[in-house]
């Protein structure tokens, strides 16, 4: 499964007691898929945990809730995925317009700093600290 690490989210879900509920304000602020989110739900029903959402009024202590749960989070799932696909081909066709050019090389833009704090003796740790940027950045522009 290809997921995000979460570490808050892992330490509520080894938190967890029997008996309790783990809130959540939106289905798609838990869960990115469905083999996600019945991957938790898995895990709080091994435990004797529920999961609340509050904005869909569904918890999953009742078999009622656990219907709808499954159901609206294929609905939350088909919707990201229609949400990607739309923004791929508007990235796409901006492309093809030449209106697109990506994010703009931040690190590109620090090239000068490097070369100076290296001709001061610093190290490419000290630099990509000093910085804000990343180590491999650095030895990128030192190697160039």
């Amino acid at each position: 499964m290809d997921v995000v690490k979460r570490e808050q989210l892992a330490l509520a879900l080894d938190f967890i007691r029997e008996g309790d509920s783990l809130v959540v304000a939106k289905l798609d602020r838990l869960a990115r898929s469905v083999a996600h989110l019945l991957a938790i739900v898995d895990q709080l029903n091994a435990k004797g945990a529920s999961l609340r959402v509050l904005n869909l009024g569904i918890n999953t202590s009742t078999p009622t809730g656990k219907l709808m749960l499954t159901t609206l989070g294929g609905v939350a799932q088909f919707e990201r995925e229609v949400m990607l696909e739309r923004q791929r081909e508007g990235v796409a066709k901006a492309k093809a317009e030449g209106r697109y050019k990506g994010r703009k090389a931040t690190a590109q833009a620090k090239e000068a700093d490097v070369l100076r704090l290296r001709a001061e003796g610093l190290g490419a740790t000290e630099i990509a600290k000093k910085l804000g940027l990343g180590r491999a950045s650095v030895y990128r522009m030192l190697a160039a």
